[in-house]
């Protein structure tokens, strides 16, 4: 299925390229695209860090492989991983930069940090994209998720999850890192279901989104109002949501409390289906990816996105930025058939091992 969905694109994306390079043979002759002086093209890929399991099993391979479909293998990708390393990051840019690639995609580790090397690319000639993250600079580009939506779905579906008891404790609320732009754009899509509704006894901006800070705040706050007046945790994403479930299960509970996620992370997937997450953010990255490839390639080209991009956003630094922002699924036990294994995220053989067996049986997937 992730092979169709991707096709899908890959031909919508053909056929734009097609009409925009039919216009540009009745158009202006002298607008010859990169590719055609330099040779075969070249994508800087760089991503923000690799303990979270979407990058580099899911957003760096799609990107490589539908570059290659625009550029009919001629294209190629260079990457580089920051490891949570905002100077780290800066340093592959350099390093992109002085290699001339054609194009930069770029997962900012902090949204602000970066925008002295989005400036130093784009100086050199070469054209941002803002993946995932919408950083700072002059940005040619951005796609992402929309982000304050993803919040507005976790708090939903946390309130659903607590029906009749959602003031009859309190919540806490595990947001992500202050350097990243998304995590500010889940709290307050969050906070917008959830002010008024729950009690908030503590909440945290948790320092690079680390699993183990999580489960560390996770510990002071059960520690200062106790394991027993907790009715639910708003976790921005399911590696947080490991740490808080630590957390609670050392603590004792017998009965955990419903606690959100986001990614769709194959372990969270596991512990939706044996009822110890309530739920997860599923997120298309096939559609992300090629859109990103998309982006780039044509940036590369010297060719407008009005045929990729039909929207746009405002960074602090830059305004009127082409985006498009992919919709977002609240993803549970009743519909993971529906969502990750049928766009071919997982097989049910890769979520049903056998500590989760009966767990598969009991919610039908098999």
């Amino acid at each position: 299925m992730r092979r169709a969905a991707v096709a899908t694109v890959a031909t919508a994306m053909a056929v734009s390229l097609a009409a925009c390079g039919s216009a540009k043979e009745s158009g202006d002759k002298a607008e010859e695209s990169k590719a055609d002086n330099k040779g075969p093209i070249t994508i800087g890929l760089l991503l923000p860090e690799n303990e979270t399991a979407r990058y580099e099993k899911f957003d760096k391979p799609l990107i490589e492989k539908r570059v290659s479909e625009l550029t009919e293998g001629k294209g190629k990708v260079v990457y580089a991983n920051a490891k949570q390393d905002a100077t780290l990051q800066t340093q592959q840019v350099d390093t992109m930069v002085t290699n001339k690639v054609d194009a930069l995609i770029v997962d900012a580790v902090d949204f602000k940090a970066i925008a002295g090397s989005v400036k130093k690319a784009k100086d050199a000639g070469i054209p941002v994209v803002a993946y995932d993250r919408l950083a700072q600079g002059p940005i040619d580009a951005y796609t992402s998720f929309d982000n304050a939506e993803v919040g507005r779905v976790q708090g939903k579906a946390l309130l659903e999850a607590l029906g009749g008891k959602a003031k009859s404790g309190q919540v806490v609320m595990m947001n992500g890192a202050i350097t990243d732009p998304n995590a500010a754009d889940y709290k307050r899509g969050a906070h917008s279901v959830l002010d008024g509704k729950v009690n908030v006894g503590k909440e945290y901006d948790t320092k690079e989104w680390k699993p183990q800070n999580a489960n560390a705040n996770m510990e002071a706050a059960l520690s200062a109002l106790g394991k027993d007046k907790i009715v639910g945790v708003y976790s921005a994403n399911d590696g947080m949501a490991g740490g808080i479930i630590t957390a609670l299960k050392g603590a004792g509970l017998g009965k955990l409390p419903p606690v959100t996620g986001q990614d769709a992370e194959l372990s969270a997937v596991q512990r939706i289906v044996a009822g110890e997450q309530y739920m997860s953010v599923y997120k298309s990255y096939p559609k992300e990816a090629a859109t990103a490839a998309e982006m780039a390639v044509a940036l590369a080209k010297g060719e407008k996105l009005d045929s990729i991009a039909k929207d746009t956003v405002d960074s602090e630094t830059t305004k009127g930025i082409p985006a498009v922002l992919v919709p977002v699924v609240s993803l549970t036990k009743d519909n993971i058939q529906e969502t990750v294994i049928k766009d071919g995220i997982y097989t049910a053989g890769e979520i049903c091992t056998a500590s989760y067996k009966a767990a598969c049986d009991s919610v039908g997937l098999k």
